[in-house]
């Protein structure tokens, strides 16, 4: 999850510190007139400005600051709460962390639990489900990679696990991480149901017998009343040594999903640079995975470092002609609907990996 960190007074940003030592791939941004605090910082002049720029940058913003202002700050800006950046407000002295925008699908609230209990906060979460202890379907979804819709049916599963309705998952056994989906649920503590045939109809039987379910499938049902979670497109963005062997990018990329706690067969597609067209070890990869290798000119690398602000190696700049591959490559092929970062760019003995999810169009 790329984050962004903003603060306006020299206390903020001394805290910005404190959460920058927890994140430390987060960016962080300090109001120009107290920058003296922060110097390593990105200044900004104005709040607004600096937000409306980079809203749509990360997957999570964070804000050392006033909830009101923050409130008034990101207002203009929302589009809804399956599209928007999770949003987190912190007092200036990090005595509470709270879960403000995009509790579930956007991973604000498991963020906000994260940072309140390495920063020795309080964490304040307000959604319903949490308060209550239960586990919501659009959680669930954003701990496993897939998408709810439509927002309607969130609403009305989420007020039936409220009322103590059992939920059950009809997870489509054709999947390609069907397995995964089902071992995840079930670890869960969750009610799953695997579906071989028409899950509509799995779904109309559940309800006979009083359950809600809740489809994991790869079309939605378009009837707009079942919450549909469907799989979205895991990329791995990769970059590598000259002659690096198949193997060591195949364990490389193994040890990766495994950080994230997902399966080895989860990527859907590798993604690269154009200097590295002639790498063996890459192209056998793909075709044992039976998956496709994308390959992106420099100059495009570069404009994905540009619009998502990149953080740049100079070394591989200077070697590449890029400062960032793995992750520019993989945002790439996410396309114009963009994608999250699962896990930034890590680095290997001779492999870098970054995992992006495409979002939803």
């Amino acid at each position: 999850m790329r984050a962004a960190v903003f603060a306006l007074t020299a206390q903020g940003a001394l805290t910005a510190r404190r959460v920058q030592a927890v994140l430390p791939e987060a960016d962080v941004f300090v109001s120009s007139r107290c920058r003296v605090s922060y110097p390593e910082a990105r200044g900004f002049l104005r709040l607004a400005e600096a937000v409306r720029e980079n809203f749509s940058r990360y997957d999570a913003l964070i804000f050392l600051m006033a909830t009101g202002i923050v409130v008034r700050t990101v207002a203009p800006l929302l589009r809804g709460k399956l599209v928007d950046p999770a949003v987190l407000v912190l007092d200036e002295r990090a005595r509470h962390v709270i879960s403000l925008l995009s509790g579930h699908v956007g991973g604000a609230n498991m963020l906000t639990r994260h940072l309140a209990l390495a920063l020795g906060s309080d964490a304040v979460i307000t959604t319903a489900t949490d308060v209550e202890g239960m586990l919501a379907p659009d959680a669930v979804a954003g701990c496993l990679g897939l998408s709810p819709t439509p927002h309607d049916a969130i609403v009305a599963v989420n007020r039936a696990l409220l009322a103590g309705r059992e939920i059950i998952y009809c997870v489509e056994s054709h999947l390609r991480l069907a397995p995964f989906y089902r071992s995840a649920l079930r670890r869960l503590g969750l009610f799953v149901q695997m579906c071989a045939g028409d899950i509509a109809q799995v779904a109309a039987r559940a309800e006979a017998g009083g359950q809600v379910p809740v489809l994991v499938t790869s079309v939605p049902v378009q009837d707009g009343r079942h919450l549909c979670l469907c799989p979205r497109r895991l990329i791995a963005g990769i970059g590598c040594r000259r002659g690096t062997k198949a193997g060591e990018i195949e364990q490389a990329l193994c040890a990766a999903l495994a950080r994230i706690e997902l399966p080895p067969e989860a990527p859907e597609l590798i993604a690269t640079t154009t200097v590295k067209k002639d790498e063996a070890g890459l192209r056998e990869v793909a075709e044992k995975r039976r998956i496709p290798l994308r390959f992106y000119e420099r100059g495009f690398l570069q404009s994905m470092v540009d619009r998502y602000q990149l953080r740049e190696s100079p070394f591989v700049r200077k070697t590449i002609g890029v400062g960032n591959v793995a992750e520019a490559a993989a945002l790439a092929a996410a396309g114009a609907s963009g994608g999250s970062m699962a896990l930034g760019k890590t680095k290997f003995e001779k492999v870098t990996v970054a995992l992006v999810w495409q979002k939803s169009q």
